[in-house]
Parts: structure tokens; sequence; C-alpha cells
């Protein structure tokens, strides 16, 4: 990993870990829930998760079947659990690369043909996340929190970053290095382009039920601690939080996802002190299960760290 970007996450991470420290000082002690009732909506919480990570296996694995990676759907399934692992443990969402070095072996496929399969999956997601994000946040906060001048806010913001890309872009063409990357990515563009047909939609469709499915979660883990949050507010949530993780940071997206919860949460109405318990919850419910169960994997299915550190030994020294 470069050196450079791993100083650049590490520093936005720190930025929001210390607002979020500095913010969840001022609050009241967070109160775990110990009732019977919001017991029950916690472990429903991890159920309707895992029913998610599923749905999301399925994807992947019929993403691989369209680009013709002729990847069981074992592996798939597994392979899922140890690049969320991955992306909670280690920098740089190198989670993503764990599935490229340990199916690329087995499916008989080049790394970049498999890569370009997740790079479809991300698509896919940011597709939906955008989506949900700009339909519910003006349907559920247009009238509430949103100003008359808002929407020609965001329109200006938006059209500054475009010239922004747009300068950047210049810059990096007349330096060549467009003509670089385009090379360089040349071989993982076969997953996205394939869904631009029908196949493409049923994915597509499938990526905003694995969404609701999220934003299930987020709802249980509401009721669990007691914040009066709606469906709609949790699809914002959900939307909005997953958009933040989305900018580089530290492993497990530390500060970064945690500013977004408490943003969140304040944004839709709940206070500080249950913003602060929902946090430790949420986090608990999305990370600490999937990373013991991709941890298993990795170890017993595919020979644990020992193993993955030597395939990457060998192919560094045959590159």
């Amino acid at each position: 990993m470069n050196r450079r970007f791993a100083l650049i996450q590490l520093f936005l991470s720190l930025i929001a870990l210390a607002a979020v420290v500095w913010w969840a000082s001022r609050q009241k002690a967070p109160q775990l829930p110990s009732s019977g009732h919001a017991i029950a909506w916690l472990v429903g919480a991890v159920l309707v998760y895992t029913l998610a990570t599923l749905l999301r296996a399925e994807r992947w694995h019929r993403i691989l079947r369209l680009t013709g990676v002729a990847s069981p759907r074992a592996d798939s399934y597994a392979l899922t659990t140890v690049g969320y692992m991955g992306n909670n443990v280690l920098p740089a969402r190198a989670g993503e690369m764990l599935r490229v070095v340990l199916l690329s072996p087995r499916a008989r496929a080049g790394k970049r043909e498999v890569l370009g399969t997740i790079v479809a999956e991300r698509l896919l997601d940011a597709i939906a996340l955008a989506a949900i994000f700009l339909v519910v946040a003006y349907g559920i906060l247009r009238s509430t929190l949103l100003e008359s001048d808002k929407p020609l806010l965001v329109m200006g913001t938006v059209a500054f970053i475009a010239v922004v890309g747009l300068a950047v872009l210049q810059v990096l063409r007349r330096r060549g290095a467009l003509e670089r990357l385009r090379e360089f990515a040349r071989p993982l563009a076969g997953a996205p382009r394939a869904l631009l047909g029908r196949r493409g939609a049923v994915l597509l469709a499938g990526s905003f039920l694995i969404w609701a499915a999220e934003a299930s979660v987020y709802l249980a883990v509401a009721h669990a601690t007691s914040i009066d949050m709606s469906g709609m507010g949790a699809l914002y949530l959900v939307a909005f939080t997953n958009l933040v993780a989305m900018v580089p940071a530290a492993p497990g997206y530390v500060g970064t996802f945690d500013a977004a919860v408490v943003l969140g949460v304040k944004a839709i109405g709940g206070s500080g002190h249950a913003a602060f318990s929902y946090l430790l919850l949420l986090r608990f419910v999305l990370f600490v299960p999937i990373t013991l169960v991709g941890l298993a994997m990795l170890v017993t299915r595919y020979g644990g760290w020992s193993r993955l550190r030597g395939a990457t030994r060998l192919e560094a020294s045959s590159a």
C-alpha cells in the first residue's frame, strides 16, 4: 500500500475520531439494553444482517458467473465474509484484495478479472446508495431540516466539485497519467460493462433489496435503544453512513463511520445520549459477528494468514 495514501487515511480517521471522542465526552454514559425486549431486537438485527450478507454473497456469485469466472458458490459466500473481516481489521479496504488473491487461483481467473467483479459490486452499491439518499433525504428532511435555498446550495456544491474534477482530469491528461490508468483499468472493465444489460438491471434491483435489509438492521438497533426512528429514517441513515464510509479511512472505518452515525441520528431527531448508545450497539452488530465468521473462514477454508502471506510473497517474487 502506498505510504502516503495510508497516512491520508490515518489523518482523516484521526480527525473524525477526535471529533467523536470530544463529542462523546460531553454526553452521559451510554445505557446498554438489558431487557428481554431490547435483546430480542439486537438478535433480530444480527439475523437480518446475516441475511443481507448472504444476499451480497449471492450477488457477487452472479456477477462472477456473468463475467465468465467459474467460482463455486461456496467460495463466493465464504470469501464475502473474509472480505468484510479484512476491511474491518486491515487498512485500505484490504479485504477486497483478500478476495482477489484467494479466489483467483481457485477459479483459475486473472486477478484483474476478479477485481473487476468487485468494482462492479461497488458500482451497484454506489448507484443504489446515492438514489436512496437523494430520494429519502428530500422525502424526510425537506419539510423539516432542508430550507428552500438548500437545493440551490447542493447544486452549487456539485457544480463546484464537477469543475474541480474536470480541471484535475485535464492536468492528468497532459501528463499522460490517464493513458496509463486506462491501460491498467482495461482488464477491470469487463464486469462493469456486463451490468448494462437486463441482468445488470436485476442485480441493481437486488442491490436496493440488500440496502433495504441493512436499513432494517439500523431500525432494529434503534428499537433496542428506544430511538424513535421510522423506516424512511433508517434508509436515510444507512445511505448517509455508507456513503461517508467510502471516504478513505483507517480499518473498520474508524472515526468516519462513527461521525456519520452520530450526525445522522441527530439529523433525524435523536438526542446525543441516545446517539452514543446507538453507535456502540450498531458497531457491535455490524462489525463483530462478521469479523469473527470471516476469520474462521480464512483459517478453516483458506489456510489462515500464514498461507496467505506465502501466496503473496510467491506472487511478488514471480512478478
